[in-house]
C-alpha cells in the first residue's frame, strides 16, 4: 500500500528559509561510461548490474563524497525514500520519434551521487526525515507500491516495456507520483509524452505548465519567477555560463540537442504535471533542465555549487518532494 501523505506531514518548513545549504566538498572530474543492460555503468565507471541493485548506498559515489545518516529506531520505515525507476532505453534508431541526442546512459545517469545528496538536504532542511540508502527498481518490482514518490532520468529515451504500462497506471491512479528530470528539446519531450500516454491515455489526463503561483514554489522555499532562471544545465555547461570568457557566457541550455538552432522559445525551462479530478499530481516533469546535475555535482565548483545547486536543483527538488509527500 503506498504511504499516506498523512503519515509524511512536516512540520517547521519555515525554518529552511534562513538556513545555507553549505557546499561540501568533493573529488570533481567528469567521467565517462555507458548505458545497457544488464550490466551498466556510472559516469565513474563503476559497474551496476541491473538485475541485482537494490539501493544507491551500494554503488560507489564519483563526485561529492556521501554523506550518511541514520533516523530514531523504530521510525526507520517511516521515511522518504529516493526511488529510482531502472528502465530500458530505446536503442539508437530503433524509434523515429526518439532522440538520440539523449544520453544513452540511460537510467543510471547522475547515479549514485544526486539520490544520496538530495536525500540529505531533505533531511537536512526540512523536517521530513529520509532513507539515508535510497532504493533502485524496476515498475515490475513488487515494491513499487511501497514507495509513493518514484524518479525517472534522461526520459527522452525512455521505452516502456508492454508489461510495465498497466502497472504504472496502477501506481499513479491509487496514489504514486513520478517525477522525470534531465531531457531536452522537442523531440525528447515528445518520447516521453508518449510513453506516458500510453499509460494515461484518457484526454483528461494531459500536461500542464505549473504555473509559478502554485504551491509546489513555496512549499518550502519561495521560488519566485521568471521560471527559466530556474534552469540548471550540466555542469560542464553550467561553469561555462559563468565564465564572461566562454562563447557561451550566459546561457544554461544544453547545447547539442535538437532544438538548439530553433527560436529561443524552445529553450525555455518547463515544469508540467498531468492531474487528476481532485487536482493531485500523477506526473511531474522538469523539461530542460538537469537539476540531477546540480544534486549530484554540488561539491565540484564552487561557482557550479552556488548558482545552480544551492539556488535552483536542491530548492525546486525540496519543494518538489515536499509538496508531493504532503497532497
Amino acid at each position: 500500500m503506498l504511504i499516506t501523505a498523512a503519515a509524511l506531514l512536516l512540520a517547521g518548513f519555515a525554518l529552511a528559509q534562513n538556513r545555507g545549504f553549505g557546499r561540501r566538498g568533493g573529488r570533481g572530474g567528469f567521467w565517462g561510461g555507458g548505458g545497457g543492460g544488464p550490466i551498466t555503468y556510472t559516469e565513474g565507471g563503476v559497474e551496476v548490474d541491473e538485475r541485482t541493485v537494490n539501493t544507491a548506498r551500494e554503488i560507489a559515489a564519483h563526485s561529492t563524497e556521501p554523506l550518511n545518516w541514520t533516523n530514531s529506531p523504530g521510525f526507520d520505515r517511516d521515511v522518504f525514500t529516493f526511488t529510482r525507476v531502472i528502465y530500458s532505453p530505446a536503442r539508437n534508431g530503433s524509434n523515429p520519434r526518439v532522440s538520440y541526442t539523449a544520453s544513452g546512459r540511460g537510467w543510471v545517469t547522475d547515479f549514485p551521487d544526486s539520490d544520496l545528496n538530495l536525500s540529505y538536504r531533505v533531511q537536512q532542511m526540512t523536517s521530513l526525515r529520509t532513507d539515508a540508502d535510497g532504493r533502485t527498481l524496476r515498475l515490475t518490482n513488487p515494491d513499487l507500491a511501497s514507495y509513493p514518490w518514484i524518479y525517472m532520468v534522461e526520459v527522452g529515451r525512455l521505452k516502456l516495456e508492454d508489461p510495465e504500462v498497466p502497472i504504472l497506471r496502477r501506481y499513479l491512479l491509487n496514489g504514486g507520483v513520478l517525477m522525470a528530470d534531465d531531457f531536452w528539446g522537442q523531440k525528447q519531450w515528445d518520447n516521453f509524452e508518449y510513453e506516458i500516454k500510453r499509460a494515461l491515455p484518457e484526454e483528461k489526463y494531459r500536461f500542464v505548465e505549473l504555473p509559478m503561483e502554485h504551491p509546489i514554489f513555496h512549499s518550502v522555499f519561495q521560488i519566485r519567477g521568471p521560471k527559466n532562471q530556474l534552469q540548471t544545465p550540466n555542469a560542464r555547461q553550467g561553469i561555462w555560463s559563468l565564465n564572461p570568457s566562454s562563447p557561451v557566457y550566459g546561457i544554461t541550455w544544453e547545447q547539442n540537442h535538437d532544438d538548439y538552432e530553433r527560436p529561443p522559445a524552445t529553450r525555455d525551462m518547463h515544469v508540467r504535471a498531468i492531474l487528476d479530478d481532485r487536482q493531485r499530481i500523477l506526473v511531474i516533469a522538469t523539461h530542460n533542465c538537469d537539476n540531477g546535475d546540480g544534486w549530484e555535482r554540488e561539491g565540484e565548483d564552487d561557482g557550479f555549487f552556488h548558482e545552480f545547486s544551492e539556488k535552483r536543483a536542491f530548492p525546486l527538488g525540496i519543494n518538489i518532494i515536499s509538496y508531493l509527500m504532503t497532497h
